[in-house]
């Protein structure tokens, strides 16, 4: 079998679609399935590469309108590889790539991973809407992360018997605490030793809510390790110096897997602050659970507190409501022993639940009920 992907952006551009579909591609060609990407590239120039082994087509890029490549090229290069594959995989919202399916993509079957709904740019969003309904009723087949994001999607409801629920899953064999992450960890909480640590990992986009917890710091005894760049950072950075907390909170930008690692297992639990449903999920929060962390969330109606369930792996609040943020947290800083005890549960999960392979073997059996093969 062999499946195209096609998104806006892949590796080494960094973020939770970008991650999760590199990891996807490899997994499937590790099992056999001829699986090859299609984006644009973050320049001019077209470029073809290897990256761990997956064939990849980067297009190049002529502009870049809210938060949108456009890249042309991509539309040619589309029609060139349609001809050899068995299936097409769009990973949504990507507005180019789905017009570029619906006009070329005819002779072959096509997948879609249904990310989020646009949520910000909303007279774009009211634009698009007819072409994004269009390709969901042609699609074979729809995977969404969790079940409540069928429920409260606009643009799913009415083809829910086409959705599939497809957790996404991690290398949980990456987040073992081997002495080199202990020593890792020990230096950076020595740095912070008077206080506990919160987490934070993420791009820094304004669906993700840090400006609430940034306020909410105000009210926990605590420091916040802020790891991430992005189009917020800037404006955040200057928010904490303005509420007087640059004592409290601390910006370390972006940072290597072993760095996060070391970061996870010194903090004492991890937040997810996001307000709106651009957040469908918040793989993060898989990976700080796959370290035995406790996470705070906030309840979007989407799969944020489908991963992180509410009294058992960690807690659940309303989004933009740095009191109740910061009630949650605390309630978790003085319990060490509720803190351990979500945390073992979240680890327990994630391995049951969210793995690697679980995610590469559900994918394979989508592919083949989309093809008919099942």
């Amino acid at each position: 079998m062999k499946v195209l992907l096609l998104y806006k952006d892949y590796y080494p551009v960094l973020g939770g679609i970008e991650n999760h579909i590199r990891l996807l591609a490899r997994g499937l060609r590790e099992e056999g399935i001829d699986a090859r990407v299609l984006v644009t590239n973050t320049g001019p120039a077209t470029i073809r590469q290897a990256i761990d082994g997956v064939p990849v087509a980067k297009t190049g890029r002529q502009a870049h309108l809210l938060s949108t490549p456009i890249s042309l090229p991509f539309f040619t290069e589309l029609r060139r590889q349609m001809a050899t594959v068995d299936l097409v995989h769009l990973h949504t919202p990507y507005p180019p790539a789905e017009l570029a399916q619906l006009l070329l993509g005819r002779g072959r079957p096509a997948v879609i991973t249904y990310h989020s709904d646009i949520v910000r740019q909303r007279r774009t969003g009211k634009l698009y809407a007819p072409l994004q309904r269009k390709l969901l009723r042609r699609a074979a087949l729809v995977a969404v992360s969790s079940p409540a994001y069928i429920e409260s999607s606009p643009f799913l409801r009415d083809i829910r018997k086409s959705c599939r629920v497809l957790h996404f899953g991690i290398e949980t064999e990456r987040f073992a605490e081997t002495e080199q992450v202990r020593d890792d960890a020990r230096r950076l909480r020595g740095q912070y030793a008077d206080l506990p640590l919160l987490l934070f990992i993420g791009r820094l986009r304004h669906y993700k809510g840090v400006d609430v917890l940034i306020r909410a710091m105000h009210r926990i005894r605590a420091r916040l390790l802020i790891i991430g760049t992005g189009p917020m950072q800037q404006a955040w950075q200057s928010l904490a110096q303005a509420e007087n907390l640059a004592d409290k909170v601390f910006f370390l930008g972006d940072a290597s897997e072993r760095e996060c690692l070391a970061a996870r297992y010194a903090a004492d639990l991890f937040v997810l602050p996001s307000i709106n449903r651009a957040e469908a999920l918040g793989i993060v929060q898989l990976e700080a659970m796959a370290c035995g962390m406790p996470v705070v969330c906030t309840e979007l109606g989407t799969g944020t507190s489908y991963v992180n369930r509410n009294g058992v792996t960690g807690l659940v609040v309303a989004p933009n409501d740095p009191q109740a943020l910061a009630a949650a947290t605390n309630r978790l800083l003085v319990s060490p022993a509720l803190r351990a005890k979500m945390g073992a549960e979240g680890r327990r999960r994630v391995r049951e639940e969210f793995s690697f392979q679980s995610m590469i073997s559900s994918t394979i059996a989508f592919y083949q009920e989309a093809l008919g093969e099942g």
